[in-house]
């Protein structure tokens, strides 16, 4: 697929990781893991309290290398499968490799299980042994979790079941919504395809493209309905074992983040909806020529916007500048995805819709998906994403145990990388007419990253806190989820009856429950560590490539210490967010 530029939308070549599906490298890596894992559970299982420091070190290695392999043959095998949702061969490859790993793994349950059994002082003279004291973060990380462990038995269960239970309603809501078609100006697009119509210059084109979602996802309401459901009640009994006192308590401790720091955030970007999210959007529908905007408007291109199409090869040229003028290391490692096919960057029928980036194994190396069409936004897109990349690259040194960085601050240099992008194309700008529309765009994309992000998560504690008194119908999911877009959004927006079943479409509600607030979590801190660069600039650089290589090591407190944050501070988040409504100040005063 060519780009005006003439610069071809890349695909990613997952050689790197495995030739093939059948190919004899990964036969002998699942071969391989499986003996590994049981001569380890053989060797060790019911003796791990009894080890010595140095032993017990020697055995996390050995388990760290398991999970290596394991974690590499998941990854192929889905990075297959989201590009061909509607292929069954794929999907079964994909269900297989899961099946065969799951099985592996859980006869390497006995380590963590038994590691957090062991009494806290003996623990500590253990660390001394430099051969375990690498892995204390680690450590620290897994126990966390004991006053939310199980017996073994219940354990492995959960585990073991996981692929014909949870993993299973996922990957229906998947190949689902892959398989969905929305019919708009004579043609039958995908979720992707239509809804990049939204923000088409055309207004009947996006009122179209807006009625054609509701429409199909209406009608298979039912179905998205059953999949909510199944899996809020799913997770309401695994939390009610492992004594969660509330549905997002799971996800906060998996995020290394307290309840309080979450609640905080979250209230503080509640308390905002009015002088942000109502705000512009009266902003907007007076810039419009309107005193409200229909749903199908909310990201409308202004009429200043002249909504041109930005090749590829500009978007890249682009992105990889503004890296490279806050930090040329950043920058050479974000030019290796383009020139070693890390990315698959068209939209295809069958392809997952929306971007990520996977970390894969530190062995190798992360890949992007992306669904490029040449909006403004798909260019942030890739800034994002290419964060994700850049930073699991430079956290890769810490190897598979502590590179995995908790999705508040995993969300840090993506969003940050978002930052360096819209700034420089904004200071690159003389056009004040073209200014107000990158600053304009840039508000919308905050809205959508922090209010609309918390609307999610309130959406969610609706449904999960609901769901413990029986199920939700559709009508009740849909009354929900109308609820929180209208306080979150405004007066200023008209939320018609197509729209009541949007909620339907959102995978990380299905994917990762209460992920959402992770997003508004990201932007705040990123508005605050920019703020600290522009007001010191020397030193921040290295301060900033050390913070993304730490991976998980740190805590949120550690990692921001160097820059004179305090995430823990209730003002952390309001001096996020009056940058927002700085930029909405600006452009009410420019308009």
């Amino acid at each position: 697929m060519a780009q005006a530029d003439g610069a071809s939308l890349p695909g990613w070549d997952l050689g790197d990781l495995y030739p093939g599906p059948e190919s004899d490298a990964l036969r002998r890596d699942l071969a391989d893991a499986d003996a590994e894992a049981t001569a380890l559970h053989e060797e060790f299982a019911g003796t791990v309290a009894d080890l010595d420091g140095a032993a017990l070190g020697a055995l996390i290695a050995r388990y760290e290398a398991v999970k290596e392999t394991l974690e590499r043959l998941t990854s192929y095998a889905y990075l297959v499968y989201c590009t061909a949702l509607e292929d069954a061969d794929a999907g079964r490859f994909f269900q297989t490799i899961r099946e065969e790993t799951t099985a592996i793994e859980s006869r390497l349950l006995f380590l963590t299980l038994e590691l957090n059994r062991i009494d806290d002082e003996a623990l500590e003279e253990k660390l001394e042994a430099p051969a375990l004291a690498r892995y204390a973060p680690w450590v620290r990380d897994v126990r966390a979790f004991r006053p939310h462990q199980l017996s073994d038995e219940a354990e492995r269960l959960l585990h073991e079941k996981q692929v014909a239970g949870r993993a299973a309603w996922v990957r229906l809501f998947d190949e689902t919504m892959a398989q969905l078609r929305f019919p708009v100006r004579g043609e039958a697009l995908t979720s992707a395809g239509a809804l990049n119509l939204l923000s088409d210059k055309d207004s009947a084109t996006r009122k179209e493209a807006a009625q054609a979602l509701g429409s199909v996802l209406g009608e298979n309401v039912r179905t998205f309905a059953l999949i909510t459901n199944t899996l809020a009640k799913d997770k309401e009994i695994e939390d009610g074992w492992r004594g969660f006192a509330r549905p997002i308590s799971a996800r906060n401790l998996g995020n290394r983040v307290e309840d309080a720091v979450v609640d905080a955030l979250i209230a503080a970007v509640e308390a905002a909806y009015a002088r942000l999210a109502h705000r512009y959007y009266r902003l907007k529908a007076r810039w419009m020529g309107t005193d409200a905007l229909d749903y199908w408007d909310r990201n409308a291109p202004l009429p200043e916007d002249d909504d041109r199409s930005i090749g590829w090869g500009e978007a890249v040229s682009t992105v990889l500048d503004a890296y490279r003028a806050f930090s040329p290391t950043l920058a050479d490692i974000a030019r290796r995805f383009f020139e070693n096919d890390w990315i698959d960057a068209p939209v295809r029928a069958g392809k997952a819709p929306g971007a990520f980036a996977h970390p894969t194994v530190p062995g190798v190396h992360p890949y992007l998906l992306l669904n490029y069409q040449g909006k403004t936004r798909d260019v942030m897109v890739l800034a994002h994403e290419l964060g994700h990349g850049v930073h699991q690259v430079l956290a890769g040194a810490q190897g598979l145990l502590m590179a995995e960085t908790p999705l508040t601050l995993a969300e840090t240099a993506s969003v940050f990388g978002e930052q360096l992008t819209f700034r420089a194309l904004l200071e690159g700008e003389d056009d004040a007419a073209r200014r107000r529309v990158m600053l304009a765009g840039k508000v919308e994309d905050m809205l959508n990253t922090v209010v609309r992000q918390v609307a999610f998560c309130a959406f969610e504690r609706r449904v999960h806190d609901e769901r413990r008194s029986g199920e939700l119908t559709p009508e009740r999911l849909s009354e929900h989820w109308l609820a929180v877009q209208r306080e979150s959004l405004g007066p200023a927006l008209r939320l018609e009856d197509d729209y009541r079943f949007y909620w339907s479409y959102i995978p990380h509600f299905i994917h990762a429950p209460f992920y959402v607030y992770a997003y508004a979590f990201g932007e705040c801190l990123v508005n605050a560590l920019y703020a600290a660069y522009r007001e010191k600039p020397a030193g921040f650089e290295r301060k900033y490539l050390d913070m993304l290589r730490a991976g998980g090591t740190l805590r949120h407190r550690e990692l921001l210490a160097p820059f004179g944050l305090d995430a823990s501070d209730p003002a952390f988040w309001s001096r996020g967010l009056d940058v927002i409504a700085g930029f909405v100040d600006e452009l009410e005063a420019a308009i």
